[in-house]
């Protein structure tokens, strides 16, 4: 389907993103597909707009959103099938059916780590934060975070600040700026390398159930999320607690018995989560990107350098464990459209796979 059914679906009253996920799941055929699968009260509003589009009050908003969409080539509306669409996300229970997007789309190319904290951290937090941030950025990974204040704000300034690429997610849409007091990094987040998403349209004010709603898309990004400090009830536990559910890795950095601000990191500790010192912690867990180039290096890679010298560059990306599309634009440096097409014709060569989180290298056929 094409970006203005998402925009219908996206709009519709009574149905949810996890139903519309589920019905997303079997592929209904449009219109006729969707009508049967709805429930009742986003079916009707749905025939209403597809026989008498003039009296459906979709239509007044559907106008409005193209009308922004078309106003400015920094913004987009992503959806599944879209080039740079995260197929991380098609992964978690019940991901955004559009995300609305103000930025950068390169930023999502990158493999993704979400790092998050609390409002109020120590000096040594902020610290922390700032230092992982940049270490991340170059070795050529993308932060991902909230934009909120602390943690989450400091990390995502100091990755662009060091040449990096960050993703922020919205709880309000990608036209306002919250927290007002960055401003700054919001405005930053619009330039070469930053990017601003929301599944919430443009104009959609911030409010308290949005927050806990937006970090099951910060967790679904990415591969795994590092938490720098955290109380004991902190909003960073819970996007612990949806990495895990969504199956990521969770990572911790761990901080004084006496710090109020560790005391959450502690307990992740103490439930299971990998205790953190540097950043190779991290990636000797997700053990498939450590191959990745830093990122002042980092090039498409050529096919002379590959193995076996007479396949596609992109083997040398892939093995027994999935690896997702974006994660492997990433790595390999190219273009999600290329990227795609190589895939597709290692499949028919009899190469690699799709499977469940990826791509997977089937072996070599006999004699090759």
């Amino acid at each position: 389907m094409q970006a203005r059914e998402w925009l219908v679906l996206s709009r519709l009253p009574g149905v949810g993103s996890r139903e519309l996920a589920a019905i997303a799941e079997h592929s209904p055929a449009w219109p006729q597909g969707w009508l049967a699968a709805l429930p009742g009260e986003a079916a009707t509003a749905l025939r209403l707009w597809l026989d008498h589009p003039a009296r459906s009050p979709v239509t007044t908003t559907l106008e409005a959103d193209q009308a922004w969409l078309a106003a400015d080539s920094a913004r987009h509306l992503l959806h599944v099938g879209h080039p740079a669409w995260p197929d991380l996300l098609g992964q978690i229970a019940d991901p955004p059916p559009v995300l609305w997007a103000l930025g950068d789309l390169e930023a999502l190319s990158p493999p993704r780590l979400a790092v998050v904290g609390t409002r109020r951290p120590t000096r040594e937090g902020l610290g922390n934060a700032a230092a992982f941030a940049r270490e991340l950025a170059s070795r050529g990974w993308c932060l991902v975070s909230g934009m909120a204040l602390g943690i989450d704000g400091a990390a995502q300034q100091a990755a662009l600040e060091a040449g990096g690429r960050s993703v922020a997610v919205l709880g309000c849409g990608v036209d306002l700026v919250y927290p007002p007091r960055h401003h700054r990094l919001y405005r930053r987040l619009q330039a070469p390398g930053g990017l601003l998403l929301s599944e919430h349209p443009p104009a959609t004010r911030a409010r308290p159930g949005f927050f806990p709603r937006r970090n099951r898309i910060v967790t679904g990004l990415s591969l795994g999320v590092l938490v720098v400090e955290a109380a004991e009830k902190s909003g960073s536990l819970v996007s612990a607690r949806l990495a895990t559910e969504q199956g990521r890795e969770v990572f911790v950095l761990p901080g004084s018995i006496h710090n109020p601000q560790a005391r959450g990191c502690l307990q992740l500790i103490r439930d299971g989560a990998v205790l953190v010192r540097e950043i190779d912690d991290i990636l000797a867990e997700l053990t498939q990107w450590r191959a990745l180039p830093d990122a002042g290096s980092a090039s498409p890679v050529s096919a002379e350098s590959a193995s076996p010298p007479s396949a596609d560059p992109l083997l040398r990306w892939l093995s027994g464990s999935p690896t997702p599309v974006d994660a492997l634009v990433g790595l390999s440096g190219l273009g999600i459209a290329e990227c795609q097409r190589r895939l597709l014709e290692l499949e028919l060569e009899g190469l690699a796979t799709q499977a469940v989180g990826g791509w997977v290298r089937l072996p070599s056929p006999p004699g090759a």
